[in-house]
């Protein structure tokens, strides 16, 4: 089976190559990435914990998904199809904001995305793919946000940053 491969970008987003996505990675080369922040009617967010096995940030907790947009795939239509292959389910997805982001994890490999973030409703429970998520919940951003202040080991390096800077953009009812 041929490795996935990442859309590289320059820093206004526009393709420049592709390549192996373990290679981005370990060259921390820009690359094209989204993060799927789904919300439910008591403005909630859905967290997953990250599956145990995987490469960088096994047990941390995240937004609902996160991936990287395949070759000729648009942001809204790759939301949808890694939203089905983690969290069991597909919404409608509206993109939100976009940011740049370099994150060196303690394995060697370096997240260096930009990355756009989509915002979506749902109000069921998900049918988690286990290979990919452990766990998962509802928890309020108020809460969120405090937990990330005293907890901070607990969560992704890009969602951090995204509560950090992009609060108000993903706060939809503030």
């Amino acid at each position: 089976m041929e490795e996935e491969k990442v859309i590289l970008v320059n820093e206004q987003d526009e393709q420049i190559g592709l390549m192996p996505k373990m290679e981005a990675h370990e060259k921390a080369v820009l690359h094209r990435a989204f993060s799927v922040f789904i919300f439910n009617d008591k403005n909630e967010l859905m967290l997953q914990q990250r599956a145990l096995t995987k490469y960088h940030s096994p047990g941390l907790w995240t937004n609902t998904c996160c991936s990287h947009q395949r070759d000729g795939e648009g942001n809204i239509e790759a939301g949808k199809r890694r939203l089905k292959e983690e969290m069991g389910f597909v919404v409608d997805l509206k993109e939100s904001i976009s940011f740049m982001y370099k994150a060196p994890f303690d394995n060697g490999l370096t997240e260096h995305e930009y990355d756009h973030v989509l915002l979506g409703n749902f109000n069921g429970s998900p049918k988690i793919n286990t290979d990919e998520v452990a766990d998962w919940k509802w928890m309020p951003l108020e809460e969120i946000k405090a937990d990330i202040t005293l907890n901070p080991e607990n969560y992704t390096a890009w969602f951090k940053v995204i509560f950090d800077k992009f609060y108000e953009h993903i706060n939809i009812k503030s």
